[in-house]
């Protein structure tokens, strides 16, 4: 199989396959057209005989910020109207977490190499590879387990535990790359600028391995996670992730999106602000710029804090 992608690229060098998110425009977000495209290039790469290792990786200053909010939260695209469909929504997002998961069930190892961000829809892909190696300052969390999202595809529970796992969706935080590696989330965290350098000897180490050696190692491992029922735990995850994106508070992010625009509906997730339940109403302007001259102001302290 021969691939041509328009938001990712691919090439082999060296019994390496190089699948690159390439929307550094917008921090490589998601799209359909993306997870896709993921998925038809792992499938050349597994269908490569030269091919041992694949790299994923992101164009630009990030990895993978997740979805494109200012298409399906400001746009509302493929955000369905009161009366929902929730097995119309969950064959959309089963599709989307198989093109991810393609990385966890392809045959051949893949290694994730991650820089700035690996957030939202961007830490199910990263999570999705056998090995993630981060920069040390990059980010990686969930903060749509605010509102608007559940992660699809469950990993945060199989890497760290229950405990740490439910720090991390209990308060949609994030962690660099450091802490993450402390946790035993990640492989390995190194300064950004060795990062490609880290990858590729990790890479280099497993090409000199006999492709049918990498598979059935590889196979018996993951056979253990399917034991532990991950197929049905990814299951609860995609219909609880259409559940909090259509429940009265993720229409009410919406609305807030397409009110303000999705920048300011996510800064006022990310930054802790209270989420009523039920929804309620949207906050009014003067509500937005009080957040703004707040994080301002911290922005500020924090500069300063440095000199």
């Amino acid at each position: 199989m021969t691939f041509s992608g328009n938001t990712v690229d691919y090439e082999v060098d060296e019994h390496r396959a190089y699948i690159t998110l390439n929307r550094p425009d917008r921090l490589n977000a998601i799209t359909a057209e993306m997870a896709r495209e993921i998925s038809d290039a792992v499938v050349a790469a597994n269908e490569d005989e030269t091919v041992r290792v694949i790299v994923l990786r992101g164009a630009g200053r990030a990895f993978c910020a997740g979805y494109d909010l200012k298409v399906y939260a400001e746009s509302g695209e493929e955000h369905q109207d009161k009366v929902w469909d929730p097995i119309k929504d969950f064959r959309m997002m089963k599709a989307n977490t198989d093109h991810f998961f393609s990385l966890w069930r392809s045959a051949k190892p893949t290694i994730a190499q991650v820089q700035g961000y690996a957030v939202a829809g961007g830490s199910d892909i990263a999570l999705s590879c056998d090995l993630v190696v981060m920069a040390e300052d990059a980010k990686i969390g969930y903060m749509p387990a605010r509102v608007w999202g559940c992660p699809t595809t469950a990993m945060w529970v199989y890497r760290i535990g229950a405990e740490r796992a439910k720090r991390m969706l209990l308060t949609g935080d994030t962690i660099d790359g450091v802490q993450a590696k402390e946790w035993g989330l990640v492989i390995d965290a190194v300064p950004e600028e060795d990062l490609e350098e880290a990858v590729e000897k990790l890479a280099g180490r497993m090409t000199g391995v006999p492709i049918n050696q990498l598979v059935m190692q590889k196979m018996m491992i993951n056979q253990a996670y399917d034991n532990m029922g991950l197929q049905s735990t990814q299951n609860l995850a995609i219909l609880f992730d259409g559940i909090t994106r259509h429940s009265p508070e993720g229409r009410w992010f919406v609305d807030f999106a397409q009110e303000h625009g999705f920048d300011t509906a996510v800064q006022w997730r990310d930054t802790g602000r209270f989420i009523p339940d039920g929804g309620g109403s949207v906050p009014g302007e003067d509500e937005i710029a009080e957040m703004q001259r707040e994080l301002a102001e911290k922005d500020a302290a924090r500069k300063r804090s440095k000199r």
